[in-house]
């Protein structure tokens, strides 16, 4: 690295490349976030009527708080891109960029003109990312669905049932983001090297159904061994094992308790006051459970937390998002140390990605 380099500031691993962003509500759009947190310029497309995400609660100050956290440091421009003019200028964007982020049905970029075959002919080098529920071809490709759907075929909402074996509505959008949003910068990353090697761009095919498949490793193992999957609740990791349970605290709190490991299981024992005798009395199953939620029912969920200080226990509190935003050691570490600029005067902490911090921009 030349001295002129090493002392020019720092804009983040991604300087210099240029996104063009399509997407709308939340795969797309942080996956493009993370581009940009590490330094991308990204242009963000919206329709005249805005990305739907800007309609959605909670507004502060006028600002769509949902929207401005995932669109942090992009530009954004409004096209309609059913102007033949504005899809000209579409397509200028597209042949000045290095990489397109898509998250149409398949077919649309084309009938718009605007498709990897047509822009990867005049610009070979294009790194073009099309994010879909079920992929650019086979029989469901134009099926429409959400994150609900995704994880439905994908067969991880079978895994979350209850003691009933209802499965349980997810916290959050797992398939947008792991199955959409995480994978799509992973590949365009190992395009961007890739293209360091070849000079070739890539079209590549993010199917949000598929990708959350890996999230199934456990259960993915024991359907092509022909274990049976254990009943709702049973598994090790499911709520099976008193080792691995959310036990309810006096004061109707919760914690998560994870003492798998047999040096962690004694000091969690030996800290709530069950000894070795009565564990053998017991077994390690539901019997043992009942003591051990009669136990930790005894105390409020500090009274636990003090008890457990400094023990290697593996024993978190269930916390509320408010609680995480206050959070000690995540404060220690600077995680909601950056603002959004756009809402309260820049008094809200931005969206935490997960990108170290070498390599995001200054």
């Amino acid at each position: 690295m030349s001295a002129a380099a090493q002392s020019r500031p720092f804009g983040g691993a991604l300087e210099g490349l240029r996104v063009v962003d399509f997407t709308t509500l939340l795969p797309g759009p942080l996956a493009t976030l993370i581009l940009a947190e590490a330094g991308a310029h990204v242009t963000k497309i919206e329709a005249p009527a805005g990305d739907p995400l800007r309609a959605n609660p909670p507004h502060v100050q006028g600002t769509p708080v949902s929207f401005a956290l995932l669109n942090r440091g992009k530009t954004c421009l409004s096209l309609d891109l059913k102007s033949k003019d504005q899809q000209a200028r579409a397509e200028q964007l597209i042949l000045q960029a290095d990489i397109v982020v898509e998250q149409f049905r398949p077919g649309v970029m084309a009938r718009l003109g605007l498709d990897y075959a047509a822009m990867s002919a005049r610009k070979p080098d294009l790194i073009y990312c099309s994010i879909t529920g079920y992929g650019q071809d086979g029989p469901d490709a134009q099926l429409a669905g959400h994150d609900l759907n995704y994880l439905a075929r994908a067969g991880i909402l079978s895994l979350s049932g209850d003691d009933q074996g209802r499965p349980a509505m997810p916290p959050t959008q797992i398939a947008d983001i792991g199955g959409g949003a995480l994978p799509a910068v992973l590949n365009i990353l190992a395009a961007v090297v890739q293209r360091e090697r070849t000079g070739k761009g890539a079209h590549l095919d993010v199917a949000m159904a598929e990708n959350v498949l890996g999230w199934t490793h456990g259960s993915f193992a024991r359907a092509l061994s022909g274990v049976p999957e254990p009943g709702p609740g049973e598994g090790r990791l499911f709520g099976g094992s008193p080792r691995y349970r959310i036990y309810e605290t006096a004061d109707g709190r919760f914690l998560s308790v994870a003492p798998l490991e047999e040096k962690f299981w004694k000091t969690f024992c030996a800290t709530i006051g069950l000894d070795s005798e009565r564990i053998a009395e017991l077994g390690e199953g539901a019997d043992l459970i009942s003591e051990i939620s009669e136990i930790l029912g005894r105390k409020t969920c500090a009274e636990w937390v003090t008890l457990f200080q400094g023990k290697d226990v593996c024993v978190e509190p269930v916390r509320g998002m408010s609680e995480v935003l206050n959070d000690a050691h995540f404060g220690a570490r600077a995680v909601f140390q950056q603002k959004l600029e756009a809402v309260a005067d820049g008094t809200f902490s931005a969206l935490p990605v997960p990108l170290v911090k070498g390599l995001r921009r200054c």
